[in-house]
């Protein structure tokens, strides 16, 4: 009896095993990044680093009506060097998100950028997310930082609604007080940091992550 039971124990993980494989690679696979049909031109102006080595060609950002419209597999940024901050600024978007995705995921403003298109890029960047939540991170090269505490739920930003869409105004203002960075949401200030222990000089921008397609109205840089 004691053999019997083995042999249809080991029979039994021998079955699974090609099911949860299976199961790990299909679970990989939705989180991987999205082919984008179109892709791999920009406006003139602009430039865009997708995140480590992806290629450019699942990139598409087009200008559409008064504002932009970005279609991504990779996580991207989008900038241009003439929207360089050289003292207090205030930098402003509105972003739109037209879908739902299975997993939610972030959008919004960068500043402080420097080496973008190098192994030393710098730059801050400031998310939402349709699941009502915000984030401030920072990127040293290949490394990340957390400056807020992971994702963090606010009631400033707007949800998804049952199609995945939403629209936020997001906004980094360094000009209003010089001495503190604040950092808004459709108005309200969810985040202040002192100026000091930022990089408020350097290129602002947008960065959307990946399998997004969000349209962006209003970006803009006032110094």
């Amino acid at each position: 009896m004691r053999t019997s039971t083995f042999a249809s124990g080991l029979i039994l993980t021998l079955l699974g095993a090609p099911c949860a494989a299976a199961q790990a690679d299909h679970s990989h696979k939705e989180h991987s990044d999205h082919a984008v049909e179109g892709g791999g031109t920009l406006p003139a102006g602009w430039s865009a680093r997708p995140d480590g080595t992806a290629d450019l060609k699942n990139v598409k950002f087009v200008t559409m009506g008064p504002g932009y419209h970005v279609t991504l597999g990779p996580a991207t940024i989008l900038y241009r060097k003439s929207d360089r901050a050289n003292g207090p600024f205030h930098t402003l978007a509105t972003f739109n998100q037209t879908k739902k995705l299975e997993h939610s995921e972030g959008y919004g403003l960068f500043m402080g950028g420097e080496a973008l298109d190098g192994k030393g890029q710098k730059y801050t960047y400031f998310l939402v997310r349709d699941d009502g939540s915000y984030l401030v991170k920072r990127r040293d090269g290949d490394k990340t930082s957390e400056i807020t505490k992971g994702w963090t739920a606010h009631p400033a930003v707007k949800k998804g609604d049952a199609e995945g869409k939403t629209s936020n105004l997001l906004e980094i203002d360094a000009k209003q007080n010089p001495s503190k960075v604040s950092f808004k949401v459709n108005g309200q200030t969810v985040y202040t940091a002192d100026a000091k222990s930022m990089d408020t000089k350097g290129i602002v921008g947008l960065r959307v992550n990946h399998n997004l397609d969000v349209h962006i109205d209003g970006f803009a840089l006032h110094q």
